[in-house]
């Protein structure tokens, strides 16, 4: 089995050689930027908790279409149905 030590060390001069050449001029996000970041997960994770709770009441039970339920009809069905719903003049006398 190699020795690991060997190439840790060898990837902490990398590291370290890497450390020096950062510019200590840059900004970096620091405390604030890590406040904000956190500040953010936990309003998304507030809002996707929020949206959970009311999607469960939601109630997706749709109502059968009475429509769907009946068989198709031919028109020449559609028209005896529709004679035998409209009243005859004969039997529709308005008293008044």
């Amino acid at each position: 089995m190699p020795d690991m030590s060997a190439s840790a060390s060898l990837a902490m001069t990398h590291l370290v050689s890497f450390a020096k050449e950062v510019d200590e001029d840059k900004v970096t996000p620091g405390v604030l930027g890590f406040i904000v970041f956190a500040a953010m997960a936990l309003a998304v994770w507030a809002l996707m908790k929020s949206m959970s709770r009311h999607m469960n009441r939601v109630d997706f039970t749709q109502v059968p279409d009475p429509k769907a339920d009946q068989p198709e009809q031919s028109p020449a069905d559609a028209d005896a149905n529709a004679a035998e719903a409209e009243p005859s003049s004969q039997g529709a006398k308005k008293q008044g």
